[in-house]
This record gives C-alpha cells, structure tokens and sequence, in this order.
C-alpha cells in the first residue's frame, strides 16, 4: 500500500462507500490519514456496571448474556440484549439497527459506551456505541477512540479499522518536510509520530504532542505560502509612482466633515504607498461606519489626476450601487467622469461602458465581478480597490490588478479581525485600521429580548417611524433551501403589513430577487419613501441609510456575532440615537452568550475575538472563499501562541533560504507547492 494509492484499494469500499468517502474529500490513503478526528471518546476508563448512575455516560466491560432479541412498537424497532460483569448485569437497548441482533454474540466480551437511563425499576444503557474485546488485549481496555464528521450511512467503526490499517502500513511513509532545526527550535514531534497519534493516542500526553506539530504544520504553511504570494507581487515589474497634486487638500477642506485622525493616519500611509516607486498592496481595515469610502475616494482622486483609472469592485449590485453614488457626488464636480458596471446591465449597455472604459472617457468604474470579465479592458487602470475583501478570492484580487501594468491595489474590509490573525487571511498585504468613528456617531442601543416584548416592540417601531424615521426588520434565517427563506420572507412581510402595520409602507428583500428589484427597492428606501425594509441578511454588507434607526433581529441567535455586528452596522449612520433588538427566546449557554456580548459592547473587534473564541476550531474567516488552504485542526482563538511561532519561523527561515533552494528544504518546497496547487491557488514556488 502506498500514499497515493486510491483509497478504494481498502477492503469493504466499494461504490456506496467510494462515493461517501469522495463526499469528505477523500480520494487517496494520504488524503485519509489527512482527515483528523472531530473529538475522541476515552474508553479506557473501565466503570462496572454496580458504580452506573442515571444521568451519566459510561464505559463497561461486560460479557453479552443472552441472545438479543428485536421487537417492533409503532414504527420503531427495539433491539435488547443482557450483559454482566462480574459486579451486576444491565439491559443494552438499540433504536431501528436491527442487524445488531445477529451482530452480537453470547459469551462474547464486548466493551460499550453510552448513556444510563432509569427504566422499569431498573437501569438501562441507551444506544452505546460498542466494540467487540480484541482476544489479544488482556487488559480489556480499547484505550482513546478517534470519532471523526462523517456521512449519515458511514460508521465510525468501519472508518476506525480503515485508518488503523492505513496508520499501520503506510503511516511510516510519510515524508518528513519540516527541517530539523525548526523541529528542534520549537519542540516538535516528526510527521510520522503525528500521524498516528492524532489518530490512536495512547494517551492525553500523546495526543497534545501530536496536534502541537500538526497545528503548527498548518500555520507554517499558510504563511511560507502568503510569504511568497507577497515576494512575487514584489518581484513584479516596479509600481507606479505618482506624484502628489495640489488639488489633494482642498478636497479633504471642502467635504461637509473632517477626517478623524484614524482617517488621515490611513490616508497618509496610502498616499505613501502611491508615492514610492513599489505597488502599492495594502489592506484598510475598519469597523462598520469608519469611513472607508471617504478613504478610497481620496486614493482614486489621487490617481486620476496623475493620469491614470481607478476601478473599485463590491461583492454585491446593492453595495456597488451604493459606492458608485457616493463617488460620482464626490468626484464627478472636480470633471472625475465616473461609471456602473454591474452583471444586471443589458449587454448593449456593457458594451458601451467597456468601449468608454477602453478610450479612458470613464476615469473611476465601480462594479462587481463583470470588472473582471475578459471583455473589460482599462486604457490606463492605476488603482485598483476590492471592497469587503472576505466574500472575494485572492485570485479574484489578483484578476483585477492584472487589468493594468502593476497598479496599485487597496483592499477594504469592515469584518474585524484580530491583527495577529489578519496576518494569515492577508499575510500578502500591508495593513492599516481605522479603529475611530466619525464625531456625532452615537453608540447603538442594543437590546436583547424574548418573544414575550413583540408588542412592546411593535409600539417602539410606531414611535420611531411617527419621528420620521426608518426600520430594518431581518427575517429568521432559513438553512434548508433558498425557496423556504423565500416564503419566510413573503409571509413575515404580509402579515406585518395587513396586520401590524398596515398604515406604512413596507417592502421586502431577499437574494432571489433580480439585480434590479434589489437596487430599485434600496433607492426607495433610502430617499425615504418605504419606511419598513424587511430583508435578509443580503443588507448585511455595506447598505448606508442614515434616516434609518431601528435594526430588529429575529431569531437572533441563529446569526454568528460577526454578522449580527455587520447587520447592526446599517443603523447608527447618522446623528440621531439607533438602537438595535435582538428577539431571541433561545436559552442555550452560547446563545445567551452572544446575546450578552452583543448588549454589552459595540466594538468590533472585541466582537470578533468572542465570535473566534464561542466558534471554536473551523473555518471562521471561510478560507475557500480566499483560495487559501482550509484550516483542519489549528483553532485560530485557542492556538494564537503556536501562530506567533509559525510566523517566527516563517522570517527565519527566509532569511536562511529566500527562496527554499537549499537541498534540506527541498520536500518543504514541494509540499507548498502541492498544499496550494490544490487549494486553486497561484503556484507560488
């Protein structure tokens, strides 16, 4: 057997397994040693059955008795049978598996694991999960089971056996491709080691050296690989330097308001950048209503008066509608011809805007994805800006930038993220934060309430709306379909409106809607007339409605704390006091958690360390979405310190070896090579 064997090599996977196992993204032996457990169940703590108590989940030893027998009640199917050890004897219960009664055999030892329940004046245990005693192991012990996130029709203990036997044969195969000095350095156990003892620790102490070497395997990778995204956009063609204009200070004067000095800080070290003679590849992070947008429209002012384009790509046709009207109200009295290109657009009309963008009759072109359709051609594209840089792809990034001779790119986020973690999502860019709001920016109220409010809630609205002001209503969000948050939506909004409030003007949003439908029903309630917006989270991202006051939440804890941070963000835009409900009748630990958080602070990023740390190991930040290797076991709260090491690394390494020709880093160059290959990103090495 060997590593990139196909994995239907192994006994028992055939085609239903094959395509279960596919499902999972397991395709070879090395992907399978590649796929860690979720948790693990200690079955090495023996209990008898005379210690069992109702309530508790336990782990027995014990000999089966009798023949298990089946019955069937109603539409389930019960499977029994009797076991002892040499302290009692208890009765073991299974729901519909009924080919656990020929799977069982009498006089056999097996060990179970489950849960206690009183029944019939006696104790019964619930739906172990279960292993027949291996006739080798004296001590009648299984030790730390792996449990790994399987398919429904998948069982763990079929996984189990085919990971020990892949462990076992081809676990010593693996190649080693940390060097030596950075193991010794740091402490870390070889791959091989890692391997099987992230699937079979013997131990808690096993275990934990297992995962510190796989954890910072996955960091140091990540980084070496960003490290030479950033190396080769470096290595480019030198940037362009343009020169600063007169007209830059008499703009920033006559805005109806002045920068905060979080503002300037961040304008200067753009303009530094625009200055110098390398291109510019910067990340401007700032909390919702930071003033991003001011920001940018210096940076495109700046450019098109040395000559050049300016493009800015949103994620969404609200929010690029949005920013196109903001920057044709700032630019276009300065003679900055600005344009809209968005997919929504008949293609005579794309036409005409390519042919204008092509002769340079368009300085600065907002869009969305259509800005990096081939058909696009810039004249003489300067500056590039990507707005909500986590819902694009580094190649996506990169698309845009390649519509010109090295531009200069700005990249702008209101997701906030931890700087020590902006480093892994954004490792290839400079970062600056705007961490103040504008002045007159009142906190937002945030109230945390039952169901039990609604009618308290209901004459708020009414209060808010006679003071002329408007309202956001965000629908429970519906996991299962897109055709079932549709009806949510069409359901909320008609009795609302024909019960509730059949005196205002109420119109909805959700995501099937056309392009059009979307922009069409924002303009109207920005200029006021719809005076009740219910919608899902498609206004999460950068909607400014400063008339409007009131965000309600519904189901509030079915959102994680960065989006309910994002929905938030749409009111407190203007000057007058906002408020945000979250309606929520949850009673769960981390729900009732988030509900605190949210009441208790409005800063971002305070938020977005509770979000890391209440969600756990997974994919946060969706690093799919980056093109960037998914994280399989670091946990981003929990593992911060192994991080810093990683990144430690990562610039030692550099300096030793920049560009990893050295014989020792050679199976390292091929493993970032391989891990971002197949991530669909550029070859960086």
């Amino acid at each position: 057997m060997n590593l990139q064997d196909p994995i239907d090599i192994l006994k028992g996977v055939g085609q239903q397994r094959l395509k279960l196992l596919h499902q999972i993204g397991i395709y070879t032996i090395e992907d399978l040693l590649g796929y860690f457990p979720r948790t693990y169940e200690d079955w090495s703590r023996i209990t008898s059955i005379e210690d069992l108590l109702i309530g508790g989940t336990y782990t027995v030893r014990a000999k089966i008795i009798s023949v298990p027998q089946t019955v069937k009640k109603g539409r389930l199917t019960i499977t029994t049978a009797r076991v002892q050890d040499a302290t009692g004897t208890i009765s073991v219960v299974w729901y519909n598996q009924p080919y656990l009664k020929n799977y069982f055999l009498r006089e056999t030892i097996y060990i179970f694991t489950g849960k206690i329940k009183s029944y019939n004046g006696g104790l019964q245990l619930l739906s172990p999960d279960y292993e027949k005693l291996d006739v080798s192991d004296e001590n009648g012990n299984l030790g730390i089971l792996p449990i790994y996130v399987l398919p429904k029709n998948l069982s763990q203990k079929i996984f189990r056996q085919w990971m020990k036997e892949c462990v076992e044969q081809v676990g010593s195969q693996v190649q080693e491709f940390i060097p030596d000095w950075i193991r010794k350095k740091y402490q870390l156990a070889d791959f091989s080691y890692a391997i099987f003892h992230i699937h079979f620790p013997k131990d808690r102490e096993h275990f934990l050296t297992a995962r510190k070497r796989l954890v910072f395997e996955e960091f140091f990778l990540l980084q070496i690989g960003l490290f030479q995204i950033k190396k080769g956009i470096e290595k480019q063609k030198k940037g362009i330097t343009f020169q600063p204009i007169e007209e830059m200070e008499c703009f920033v004067q006559q805005l109806p308001f002045s920068l905060t000095q979080a503002q300037q800080r961040v304008v200067n070290e753009i303009q530094q950048d625009m200055c110098s003679s390398h291109a510019m590849n910067r990340l401007v992070q700032g909390d919702v209503g930071s003033g991003k947008t001011i920001v940018a429209a210096i940076a495109l002012l700046h450019a098109v008066k040395n000559g050049y384009q300016g493009s800015m790509m949103a994620p969404t046709e609200v929010l690029a509608f949005q920013h196109y009207e903001t920057l044709q109200q700032l630019l276009e009295p300065l003679g900055i011809k600005t344009a809209l290109l968005t997919g929504s657009l008949t293609k005579k009309q794309k036409d005409q805007i390519g042919e204008q963008i092509s002769n340079h009759e368009v300085d600065v072109v907002v869009g969305t994805h259509a800005l990096i359709q081939e058909s696009v051609s810039f004249h003489k594209l300067g500056l590039v800006i990507t707005d909500e840089q986590h819902r694009f792809g580094v190649r996506q990034r990169i698309s845009l930038s390649q519509k010109g001779e090295s531009p200069d790119v700005l990249v702008m986020t209101a997701t906030p993220i931890p700087r020590t973690l902006a480093l892994i999502l954004y490792g290839d860019l400079d970062i600056s934060i705007i961490d103040e709001l504008p002045p007159g920016r009142q906190k937002i109220k945030t109230y945390a309430v039952t169901t039990s409010y609604r009618k308290r809630l209901y004459q708020f609205i009414e209060k808010e709306i006679e003071k002329g002001r408007q309202v956001y209503m965000i629908c429970p969000m519906v996991e299962e379909s897109e055709t079932l948050e549709l009806e949510s939506v069409l359901e909320y909004t008609e009795n609302l409106q024909k019960k509730i409030f059949p005196h205002y003007r109420i119109a909805y949003l959700h995501g099937k809607m056309k392009p059009k439908e979307k922009t069409d029903i924002m303009e109207l309630f920005s200029n006021g007339y719809i005076q009740i917006l219910v919608s899902t989270t498609v206004v999460e991202v950068g909607v400014n409605v400063p008339n409007a006051t009131l965000m309600v939440i519904e189901n509030a804890e079915r959102f994680g704390l960065s989006q309910l941070h994002q929905l938030r963000g749409r009111v407190g835009r203007g000057t007058d006091q906002s408020y945000c409900i979250l309606i929520s009748d949850a009673k769960n630990k981390i729900a009732l958690e988030r509900m605190k958080v949210m009441t208790d602070t409005t800063d971002g990023f305070k938020i977005s360390e509770m979000d890391l740390k209440l969600r756990g190991p997974g994919d946060f930040f969706g690093t799919k979405q980056h093109g960037l290797p998914e994280l399989k076991i670091a946990n981003l709260y929990e593992d911060m310190q192994i991080l810093k090491y990683a990144q430690e690394a990562t610039q030692d390494l550099y300096k030793k070896d920049p560009h990893l020709e050295q014989e020792n880093h050679y199976f390292l160059r091929q493993k970032v090579n391989q891990l971002f290959k197949n991530n669909d990103e550029v070859l960086v090495l």
